[in-house]
């Protein structure tokens, strides 16, 4: 489960590399390719409400040979598509499997471990979750440089095919299939409440702030949600128990979850750019920044979980938000002669620290609930991480955007042309980081609120 986690995570990370030669090769517009990402997230969002239901109704075995067969199928169909229309497709099919695999690993992790070792099981699952994004771009970078855009998707369909056949061997029924009965209704409304949001977010790069797409899609995707919550309070089969929130560590570490994701996703798109643009370094430089925090993400995963299991989240949690809340700041005072090795230190430091808070945050929060909860809590914090995500990217580029044209509006025209270009960026780039540490601060102060049970 863990391997083919990594497979869909990986997946996740190539298409943002892949994107310039597959609009050359395919002769798409930019806006239309931009879809393969956004499509992929719509789907992956609108799955996920549907996996507390799924999990319950099918056995383990059933559902991750169903998710991985998707999820290999649409790898297949993208590795070979010669249109965009059939990539797309491919990747919508991607999106179907990779939304249920993530969740029910984390469920599976959840069932298989009991509480005093779960913590090290989620620190396995956070290495996962961190090695994916680090090797995706530069992996795919080489690949797409010295073949074609279609390698990483036949790297990724290889991955998935040996999993596949093994998990068909291994895989053993974790759960006890129980009488889940599928509200309908309900499906509607995640579907469009979810979709709208994440639809608005993933836009508003492009359509700007004040947009009536963006503005009318975000109102009423929130509507729908709160008119969906209603309807799950009354059901006596809820889509989604909205009454885990009634469990107040479960609720803070989900919220402060989100806080943390909304800094996570931000800054790894801030970063290749401020490299790229402010600093005027290779794409490969850009993408080799991110490449040691992200080591050391992965490396600290498995300590963080024994120290967990030994001692509880808060002597995780408070050294980790202060030295986040720091190198956030640090980040929001970069300039355009910022030494590159500066920029790679801060930021290896910056992952070290969210390293430190991943895991415990999601395992106190799934721990608080009831074994029958747990389904549904792991769908709802991997449904808010990917709300929290996408808004995490709109804001901060929303945000930048902003004060780079303020900025040059207010430039001395005796600076050179692209030195303004280069200045705007990196003010940008700074305030948005200013915004990410309100965000850290507001994490921190949640967390400092979570009480567990230890056992």
């Amino acid at each position: 489960m863990l391997i083919s986690a990594f497979a869909a995570m990986l997946n996740q990370t190539i298409l943002n590399t892949a994107l310039p030669a597959i609009i050359k090769d395919l002769g798409v517009h930019d806006t239309t390719a931009q879809w393969l990402i956004t499509g992929f997230m719509l789907v992956n969002g609108i799955m996920i409400p549907l996996t507390a239901y799924l999990m319950d109704k099918y056995s383990t075995k059933t559902l991750y040979i169903f998710s991985m067969a998707a999820f290999l199928i649409g790898s297949v169909i993208a590795a070979l598509s010669p249109v965009f229309a059939i990539l797309m497709a491919a990747r919508v099919i991607q999106a179907i499997g990779a939304g249920i695999l993530l969740p029910l690993m984390q469920f599976t992790v959840f069932t298989l471990f009991p509480v005093e070792k779960r913590g090290f099981a989620m620190g396995l699952t956070g290495i996962v979750a961190q090695t994916a994004p680090a090797v995706g771009p530069t992996l795919t970078g080489l690949l797409i440089d010295h073949f074609t855009w279609r390698i990483p998707f036949f790297v990724v369909a290889a991955i998935s095919v040996v999993v596949f056949i093994f998990g068909i061997f291994f895989v053993e029924r974790q759960n006890q299939p129980k009488a889940a009965h599928l509200d309908k209704i309900s499906v509607v409304y995640s579907t469009f409440g979810f979709g709208l949001i994440l639809y608005a977010f993933s836009t508003v790069g492009k359509l700007g702030v004040t947009s009536p797409v963006v503005i009318s899609a975000l109102l009423l995707g929130l509507i729908i949600i709160v008119v969906f919550t209603l309807r799950q309070l009354k059901l006596k089969y809820p889509l989604l128990d909205m009454l885990v929130f009634k469990s107040r560590t479960f609720s803070l570490s989900a919220f402060a979850s989100m806080a943390l994701f909304i800094g996570i996703v931000g800054p790894a798109l801030l970063i290749p750019m401020y490299v790229q643009t402010g600093l005027r370094l290779s794409a490969l430089l850009s993408g080799l920044v991110i490449l040691p925090g992200a080591v050391f993400n992965a490396m600290i995963s498995v300590y963080t979980g024994k120290i967990y299991d030994r001692f509880g989240a808060r002597v995780l949690i408070i050294p980790g938000f202060l030295l986040l809340i720091v190198m956030t700041i640090l980040h929001a005072m970069l300039t355009v002669d910022t030494p590159f090795w500066y920029v790679v230190v801060i930021y290896a430091i910056r992952m070290f620290s969210v390293g430190l808070l991943i895991m415990p945050l999601n395992t106190a929060g799934l721990n608080a609930l009831q074994d029958h909860e747990i389904s549904h809590g792991t769908a709802i914090i991997n449904a808010l991480r990917i709300i929290a995500g996408a808004m995490g990217t709109a804001i901060s580029i929303t945000i930048m955007s902003a004060v780079a044209k303020h900025f040059t509006e207010q430039a001395h025209h005796h600076v050179s042309s692209q030195m303004i270009t280069r200045m705007a960026t990196v003010k940008g780039i700074d305030a948005a980081f200013v915004f990410t540490t309100i965000i850290m601060i507001i994490g921190f102060v949640l967390s400092l609120f979570i009480k567990e049970q230890r056992t």
